[in-house]
């Protein structure tokens, strides 16, 4: 694994350490166990570093977690627990000798899917690997909040007792297209020799209504049965930037 890799590991681990993955692992439990209880598979799309499949498998499922990143791949097999896998794959096109109640995509990994034929072919995938009435559970920036709150430049600065990050972040909003390139300049310094990783990442992240995901489930094959404010279970609103959808396989 390279070096710039585990700095960028570690400012990815410091960057979300206040992210509650506890709560949003209940969370996730309490829509299964309400829209399609007894469920005891999972896959995962996006897995990341394995933290979310890792918690729920304390609670009995079994995980097939898919990651088109093979050193988060490599970093979430050093945890993984004994029903889980990870599977390096690109989420809008695999094949896996096997069927699953519940897919999940969390943290926005939809919204990176921004042109139309990833769109569909993630989800037929999707469909193909669920069983009878099987839930697609996945989270996506929202349509009305970007509109409304328009994304402005950002710095953010955070610091560990391994390295300190500062990360600026430069939105170019696509109205055309529904879609928001943020450029990140990230400089991690070294806080034990002072030398410096510069690290350039666009993230182009695509936003979506109620309607347009009505009408992506529509045209492969599910329905959608609910909607609400990830974690929080709010109603959707222009201060709502992620929304959780809840999808069933027709």
């Amino acid at each position: 694994m390279s070096q710039n890799f585990k700095l960028y590991s570690q400012y990815y681990d410091l960057l979300y350490q206040d992210k509650d993955y506890q709560a949003e692992v209940n969370y996730l439990h309490q829509l299964i166990n309400q829209y399609r209880p007894k469920s005891t598979n999972i896959l995962e799309l996006g897995s990341g570093t394995g933290k979310h499949a890792n918690l729920l498998a304390e609670k009995s499922y079994s995980i097939v977690g898919l990651e088109r990143s093979a050193e988060m791949v490599a970093i979430a097999n050093k945890t993984k627990t004994e029903k889980v896998d990870f599977i390096i794959a690109d989420i809008t096109g695999f094949q896996i000798n096997q069927s699953f109640d519940v897919a999940l995509s969390l943290f926005h990994v939809i919204s990176y899917l921004t042109d139309n034929q990833s769109l569909i072919s993630t989800f037929e995938q999707v469909h193909h690997h669920l069983n009878e009435k099987g839930l697609f559970i996945f989270d996506v920036w929202h349509s009305s909040a970007v509109n409304f709150q328009v994304p402005e430049k950002r710095t953010k600065t955070l610091q560990n007792e391994i390295i300190h990050v500062t990360r600026h972040a430069n939105p170019i909003i696509n109205t055309e297209q529904n879609v928001v390139v943020v450029n990140y300049a990230i400089e991690v310094e070294d806080l034990k020799d002072g030398t410096t990783t510069n690290i350039d990442e666009l993230h182009p992240m695509r936003h979506f209504s109620r309607p347009e995901i009505e009408l992506l489930a529509y045209a492969t094959g599910f329905e959608v049965i609910h909607s609400e404010e990830f974690l929080s279970k709010a109603i959707p609103s222009v201060e709502t930037w992620g929304v959780c959808y809840i999808l069933r396989k027709l």
